[in-house]
């Protein structure tokens, strides 16, 4: 079965059973904020996903086809992998290199990820702020061929309260479009090891914690703007832990990708979209 949306996408209505290993309790809790309203989205509910690459997931077996090529929007990322497991009419408007700029404002030839939500929207995913504080593009740039590579610049602590007014906003705004909506904010996963580096992250020690301190900056952002919204949070960066691009069954890839391809460099492979969506499932009571 399928079913299209207002803005051409297709989300595959199918079963899909997954695995994926215990999700994180304390500060960053799965469970759901006091403030949400009572969760009723049966098959068929209106589910938009928004975000950047780490929810479109880019290089990830087959590529939208509706989708601005760009994007690097997968059939797989966790938003439509979730959309099957619950038969949720699904309109994906995830892209890689969005921003919370692009959420809230267009984006060259592309609308605001906002219009994406109506009053028929009954949940919203997201995914964002890294490209606002160059998180992965600091990355790649420290993994220049050519010694030495540039610097991984350090962010502003006003670079990010912007980053944190803007989640507030994009929060604000879907309540004022979708007040019957249920948001989950999902965060990064973990890129790197907590300390150290290895052969898929050719990049010095110096340069992993600069990168390391943005990825915990925006955790703690991205839990304390769910908290005072009361949205969800799932902690990705919590249920990845263990699954870095050094592990040894990474859920990410490093500057050097494993064969068979996929995903692409500092990104999220299959796997870790599988867990994510399950994740989500496991926190979304039916």
């Amino acid at each position: 079965m399928a079913t299209t949306n207002r803005f051409g996408l297709r989300a595959a209505l199918v079963g899909l059973a997954l695995a994926v290993s215990g999700c994180a309790t304390g500060a960053q809790s799965v469970d759901a904020p006091p403030t949400a309203p009572p969760l009723v989205f049966p098959p068929g509910s209106v589910y938009v996903a928004m975000g950047s690459s780490f929810a479109a997931g880019p290089g990830i077996t087959t590529q939208v086809e509706s989708a601005p090529q760009r994007c690097g929007r997968s059939n797989d990322n966790y938003p439509h992998q979730f959309s099957r497991l619950r038969q949720l009419l699904l309109i994906d408007v995830s892209c890689g290199g969005a921003t919370t700029h692009n959420l809230l404002g267009p984006w060259n030839e592309l609308p605001p990820q906002l219009d994406a939500v109506d009053a028929g929207t009954r949940l919203v995913t997201i995914t964002i702020g890294g490209n606002d504080l160059g998180y992965i593009a600091g990355l790649f740039r420290a993994s220049c061929a050519q010694q030495p590579c540039p610097d991984i610049p350090t962010p502003s602590e006003t670079q990010y309260a912007d980053v944190a007014a803007r989640m507030d906003q994009i929060v604000a705004a879907i309540r004022s479009r979708a007040p019957e909506a249920h948001i989950v904010f999902v965060d990064y996963p973990k890129v790197l090891p907590p300390e150290g580096v290895c052969a898929a992250i050719p990049i010095t020690e110096a340069q992993a914690n600069v990168a390391r301190d943005i990825a915990r900056r925006l955790e703690e952002i991205t839990a304390q703007v769910a908290a005072r919204n009361g949205a969800y949070l799932l902690p990705a960066s919590r249920i990845s832990e263990g699954r870095d691009a050094c592990a040894a069954e990474p859920w990410m890839n490093g500057a050097r990708n494993p064969e068979p391809l996929d995903g692409v460099a500092y990104h999220i492979r299959y796997a870790g979209m599988e867990a994510i969506a399950k994740a989500l499932d496991d926190l979304l009571p039916r």
